[in-house]
């Protein structure tokens, strides 16, 4: 799909800006960018890169926030191991915000242990797939290490399809136990995104800006808004139900894993257009 003249100039000044942009004015550049968020990476859109080379390619496609998932950043890396990767991400002035999706069971020394990595990475967010008996133990969990577990949906057939199959698994539980709204998936269960956020307003801790090309299980991933995703609707959403600051909101782009930059450039241009409309 062709990119509009507009479109390319945008995403190649963010481009070359990245490149050059020093740690500490990422904030600003965050807020020049997307006005009152911040948007960051799922790491899985770069997954055929090397973890080297996705924190590489995020940072010039201007992303200072990554959400990490367990082929670039795994559950079982030794404390030095975390202690480098953090240096890393340090040293291009870009943080880690959340990590997933991760298994959670009834095996309540499993699932610390997932915490315990989160806790010494730094990270706030976690997206998860819990089982129904997995509850109990990350009830105690979040309120002993302070994490959010963010419930991430992943379309037809799963056991968290709709908006309200996860509203349901968390009504009675801790606070802190919420929605990771992959808002693509939600496109595939015939849901409206914006309905879905304004649902779950006070657990929705991550989502996944994704689009498709149709309202069914077997479809195609495309450029944001060229879907069935109200971009602009989606940010407004946001607002109203006041997503957390430090919570985690990621681009998660699945298509042509082997060269996805370019699409990337124009999702986040997408996103960043909408951003600045909903925000006037």
């Amino acid at each position: 799909m062709p990119i509009s003249r507009r479109r390319f100039l945008a995403v190649a000044s963010a481009a070359i800006a990245a490149t050059t942009l020093p740690g500490r004015v990422w904030a600003k550049y965050d807020q020049e960018r997307f006005p009152g968020f911040k948007v960051g990476l799922q790491s899985y859109s770069l997954r055929a890169f090397d973890v080297d080379k996705a924190i590489k390619t995020a940072g010039e496609l201007g992303c200072a926030h990554l959400e990490f998932f367990g082929g670039h950043f795994p559950l079982n890396s030794t404390p030095e191991q975390i202690a480098a990767m953090k240096q890393k991400m340090a040293d291009q002035g870009m943080t880690i915000y959340g990590h997933g999706v991760n298994h959670f069971g009834s095996d309540h020394a499993k699932n610390e242990e997932i915490f315990k990595f989160a806790k010494a990475a730094g990270i706030k967010n976690l997206s998860a797939d819990p089982t129904p008996d997995s509850f109990d133990s990350l009830d105690k969990l979040v309120d002993k290490y302070d994490i959010r577990i963010a419930i991430h949906n992943h379309g037809p057939s799963h056991r968290y399809n709709t908006a309200l199959d996860v509203l349901n698994a968390v009504r009675d539980h801790d606070p802190r136990i919420g929605a990771c709204a992959d808002l693509g998936h939600f496109i595939r269960s015939g849901e409206d995104p914006v309905e879905v956020i304004r649902l779950l307003k006070g657990r929705v801790f991550g989502i996944h800006l994704k689009d498709f090309a149709e309202q069914k299980e077997k479809t195609k991933g495309v450029i944001l808004g060229k879907g069935h995703l109200d971009v602009v609707g989606v940010f407004r959403a946001l607002r109203q139900v006041d997503f957390p600051a430090d919570g985690c909101l990621s681009l998660e782009y699945e298509e042509n894993p082997a060269d996805p930059v370019a699409d990337i450039q124009e999702c986040l241009a997408v996103a960043s257009d909408a951003c600045k409309t909903a925000a006037s």
